[in-house]
């Protein structure tokens, strides 16, 4: 099967990109509501409650998830772009307890850390993420990608992006950036929707590949985590494990993949539902990167991260206890109407200001500008190759779905051939 074959097979990509799956149990998969006029008026009567989001959306499964379920400690939730900004750039919260003495990366996870140990690790590979090495990306794995996808139906005069195009693109420019081929990159997605296969899968691809980079240097994301060196709190200076290279990459997959192919989904449905912004994008392709900006301002694709409280505070007014769980909920605090006029319009004429859809603070997400650049040159090529593209009229609306992990169930489109 050759690398064009595999992308092509929308039956498979449509299972493995299946929100309702019971993969996305734990996040709410199935919630189907629009959350925003609960957190609207949550906002409005006081920037930070007692509780836990899905709490007050009515939500009655088990939800397994950052900061979650925790039923023993306090939950408190943040609704202001204040409090929430507050809450990610606060050392007293913190995205775990205390790691353990001894702990490594490949225990807890960059994720988990925080002060000068996550510092330490992000600085790893964060110089292969920063905006001048976007052109790296692309020149070595998005562009490409890109094109292949558009020439697989283009001639076709209508497609779901949602699984054809949005979610192919992150997957295999991640796993491109390893050394993985389309075939392998499939057969990962699916171990990753799988229980518990992601990681042998992973390390059974990788092993290999990380050997021969250790013998011969690549152009590639591996060789930078063959090459990183890292100083643990003795001083000590030393090269990851192939078990730590193994943890970061599953980590850089799961981010990598699992975020940008909802937001882009979403930023094509809101730009092609807004008429004077389509054609502002098509005049102008600069113009999307506000269409990026409050796409992702609007509707985050993550509307929730938690932190927790190290000692006795204070938050939005409300008496913190030390051990407390807070969710910051970013998707409030980007609509929050003191810092944007009309906050529940998309608008990316609106003049630009700073969100914190992509976090904030020290964990703001590591992939941001790979991310942009994903969604600015797929949704350019799109409006370039796909002449008349417009939202199909007589496929079922598209709605964004999920609860901690939002996106939309379909992005049905339509072109002239």
């Amino acid at each position: 099967m050759t690398a064009g074959d595999a992308l092509l097979d929308r039956e498979r990509m449509a299972k493995l990109f299946d929100l309702r799956s019971s993969v996305y149990d734990s996040r709410g998969g199935t919630f189907d509501r629009d959350p925003y006029p609960t957190f609207n008026r949550l906002r409005q009567t006081g920037p930070v409650h007692p509780g836990i989001p899905h709490e007050e959306l009515g939500w009655t499964g088990d939800v397994y998830f950052q900061g979650l379920p925790y039923p023993d400690r306090p939950h408190f939730s943040a609704y202001d772009f204040e409090s929430c900004s507050a809450v990610f750039k606060d050392e007293r919260f913190r995205p775990s307890d205390e790691p353990r003495p001894g702990e490594t990366m490949l225990d807890a996870g960059i994720l988990t850390m925080h002060g000068r140990r996550h510092r330490a690790y992000r600085t790893l590979v964060q110089p292969s993420f920063v905006p001048g090495r976007a052109v790296w990306w692309l020149e070595n794995w998005i562009s490409t990608i890109v094109t292949r996808l558009v020439d697989s139906f283009r001639h076709e005069g209508a497609v779901d992006l949602n699984t054809a195009f949005c979610a192919p693109i992150p997957l295999l420019t991640i796993t491109g950036s390893f050394g993985i081929s389309v075939e392998e990159a499939l057969d990962v997605r699916a171990a990753v929707t799988s229980d518990g296969q992601a990681g042998d899968v992973l390390a059974r691809l990788l092993v290999p590949i990380i050997a021969a980079r250790r013998r011969e240097r690549a152009d590639d994301l591996i060789s930078v985590l063959v090459e990183a060196e890292v100083t643990d709190e003795d001083g000590v200076v030393h090269r990851l494990s192939d078990e730590e290279i193994l943890a970061f990459s599953f980590l850089l997959l799961a981010a990598g993949s699992g975020t940008t192919w909802k937001q882009m989904g979403i930023t094509i449905i809101s730009l092609l539902g807004h008429p004077e912004a389509l054609a502002a994008a098509r005049e102008n392709a600069d113009f999307l990167k506000a269409v990026v900006e409050e796409s992702v301002r609007w509707m985050p694709t993550d509307p929730v991260f938690a932190r927790f409280a190290v000692e006795d505070l204070e938050l939005g007014g409300v008496a913190v206890p030390a051990g407390s769980v807070v969710h910051a909920c970013l998707a409030a605090a980007n609509r929050d109407p003191s810092r944007w006029a009309d906050p529940d319009r998309f608008d990316p004429f609106r003049p630009l200001k700073p969100h914190i859809g992509f976090g904030h603070g020290p964990h703001t997400c590591l992939g941001m500008h790979v991310a942009k650049t994903e969604m600015l040159h797929g949704i350019a090529t799109l409006l370039e190759r796909l002449p008349d593209l417009r939202l199909d009229p007589d496929a079922p609306a598209p709605r964004v779905i999920g609860l901690y992990e939002r996106g939309p169930d379909s992005v049905p489109v339509r072109f002239a051939v």
